[in-house]
């Protein structure tokens, strides 16, 4: 198509080269991850390392369909309130009973991400781990990283508990393996779940750090219940003078959130702004000081802002929030909301300056005040989630049982070999369009577009992977010295391999590109593929030590106010206990 000749005894190094480029690109995170599979994958197409045809071919791969067909059922499951009403009754029993009820969320967790999408789950369960962390007087850090780590476990259950296991099906079925059952990998998953949730149970207490979230690091939160417009009339002994040396714009703890000269806002350079006649200053503050402030002839108080009751509240930005990619100044949340954003949490910073140029992440936590319903209409607009309480809306309550018969169905039919579970996960997804248990429009938001430009991506590299022989290169470097181990070793190296790249890069690619070479060991050392297969599914999935690895990971990390160690040093051991496990189940099952 594009004209390039390359020598045939080139490309299996040139694919290498993208690769390892790639995952350059990944760890150093310059880019979003979907944007680097991409571009590796248009550059293996432009140098003729896949054919067109073959990066056709990979559009015709079951696994992102299923996926997505999933994702949309997920959607049936929020739009239902099915998740919100075990969200409500968590809430109801956390006061009373915190313990038993985070037991209780335990198992929950558990059970509904061995069939459901887990990040909507962690999504959802924020809020009341948080109310659960209160009731138990204890430090939300103890219990976010458990959560994520409680959703990933229930994903290793079945094969649809993440996108991760039905990728790695995809690519084995492509390899010539017969597809894996829904429930083929349950024992293991069950006994992974045994083994994580008895460490944190056991460890937890003692590895799992104690870290205040946002709010509660900007300790002079309580007394500020008000917004309070006043303005520098001219005559002020104010003029002339810096926000520093005016010493009314301190009292009773007030804190100045902006400065407004004509339509402008000088917030980002407050520390150089000297004070001018017809100046705004927005204050946050006690209504007891609002009083005082009137009776200043310093000042005159805007009356339409000095009654605005004000609150402050952490909201998580999650996939599929409006605001990814734009930065706060872009967006004009004063304006347009009349919400100020005081801080953002992200990697274990806390970020209180230059807010106006800072770009939205995922897994951002951001510190919002103004008032109630306003912080509620931007957070609707915007689709972000309040990190300190369950959000309440307009559920389709009527239709729950019928998205949850979908699945139901989807799963048992699927396990009983009625039909492939893509055949019924898109009969599920006409059911729950066709019955209204979402509409069309709102369901295909819960596709997560981003995902499957990834996955698609890495389909395309992991077939240039294949056509160009690097893979058949990659197994023939490495069986000399996987020959002579025994089989446990040689699961133990395949699961070590996967399991460390899977800390570092997107668990996904991690999938496409381990899976062949693993079945490409296991054929050329003559022994069964799946086994080995069953190591990468789990070990793509056993992201613990790091907040990047996996999604939830990073979805906790700045509401628990996490720093980068935490996850290290509670996640190390845990994934040791992971190998063994796996590692020692696997070849029961499935022998070698």
């Amino acid at each position: 198509m594009f004209g390039l000749e390359i020598p045939a005894a080139y490309l299996p190094w040139l694919s290498i080269v993208i690769v390892v480029g790639m995952l350059v690109m990944f760890v150093r995170e310059r880019y979003p991850v979907e944007v680097v599979a991409l571009s590796g994958a248009v550059l293996m197409l432009v140098l003729g390392i896949v054919p067109e045809a073959g990066a056709l071919a990979v559009f015709a791969n079951p696994a992102p369909w299923t996926i997505a067909a999933m994702f949309l059922i997920v959607g049936g499951l929020v739009r239902t309130g099915a998740l919100d009403f075990l969200s409500q009754q968590a809430v109801s029993k956390a006061a009373v009973a915190p313990r038993r009820t985070l037991v209780i969320l335990t198992f929950a967790v558990l059970g509904m991400s061995a069939f459901v999408n887990n990040t909507p789950i962690v999504v959802v369960m924020i809020p009341i781990f948080m109310q659960l962390a209160k009731a138990m007087q204890v430090p939300p850090s103890k219990l976010l990283i458990p959560l994520s780590y409680f959703s990933i476990f229930g994903g290793t259950i079945t094969l649809v508990g993440t996108s991760t296991n039905l990728l790695v099906d995809g690519v084995a079925q492509a390899s010539g393996l017969e597809p894996f059952g829904i429930f083929e990998i349950s024992l293991v998953g069950l006994a992974v779940a045994g083994v994580g949730v008895t460490y944190l149970a056991l460890a937890g207490r003692w590895l799992l750090p104690e870290r205040d979230s946002m709010a509660a690091l900007l300790g002079d939160r309580a007394p500020m219940k008000f917004f309070t417009e006043v303005a520098i009339p001219e005559g002020s002994s104010l003029i002339g003078k810096s926000l520093a040396e005016a010493d009314v714009f301190r009292r009773g703890g007030a804190r100045v959130i902006d400065v407004l000269r004509g339509d402008a806002s000088l917030r980002r350079a407050m520390g150089d702004v000297v004070l001018e006649p017809g100046d705004r200053v927005v204050l946050r503050t006690q209504m007891s000081e609002v009083l005082g402030l009137q009776q200043s002839p310093e000042l005159r108080v805007v009356d339409q802002l000095s009654s605005v009751r004000t609150s402050t509240v952490e909201v998580l930005i999650t996939p599929g929030c409006r605001m990814i990619g734009r930065s706060l100044g872009q967006m004009r949340l004063r304006r347009r909301y009349g919400v100020y954003p005081l801080a953002v949490h992200r990697r274990s910073q806390n970020i209180g300056r230059q807010l106006d140029d800072l770009v939205v992440q995922v897994g951002d936590t951001l510190l919002l005040e103004g008032a109630m319903e306003d912080i509620r209409r931007l957070a609707a607009d915007m689709d972000m989630v309040d990190v300190s309480q369950p959000s309440e809306r307009a559920f389709r309550r009527s239709h729950a049982p019928i998205v949850i018969a979908v699945l139901a169905g989807v799963v048992g039919l699927s396990a009983l070999g009625v039909a492939s579970i893509q055949m019924l996960a898109l009969l599920g997804v006409v059911i729950v369009l066709l019955t209204r248990c979402i509409d069309a429009d709102e369901a295909f938001g819960f596709i997560e577009g981003r995902l499957l430009a990834l996955i698609f991506g890495m389909l395309i590299v992991g077939a240039g992977l294949e056509n160009s022989g690097a893979v058949r290169l990659l197994v023939e470097a490495l069986a000399p010295y996987l020959q002579g181990l025994p089989h446990w070793a040689l699961l133990l190296a395949v699961y070590a391999i996967a399991g460390v790249l899977t800390e570092l890069v997107s668990n996904n690619a991690v999938a496409v590109i381990v899976t062949p070479v693993a079945i490409g060991l296991a054929q050329s050392m003559g022994v069964d593929p799946r086994p080995l297969v069953v190591a990468v599914m789990f070990a793509a999935s056993a992201a613990f030590a790091t907040p990047i690895g996996y999604q939830t990971n990073t979805l906790v990390y700045g509401p628990g106010g996490y720093q980068f160690t935490d996850f290290l040093r509670v996640g190390v051991p845990l994934n040791i206990l992971m190998a063994i496990t796996v590692c020692t189940l696997v070849p029961l099952i499935w022998p070698l």
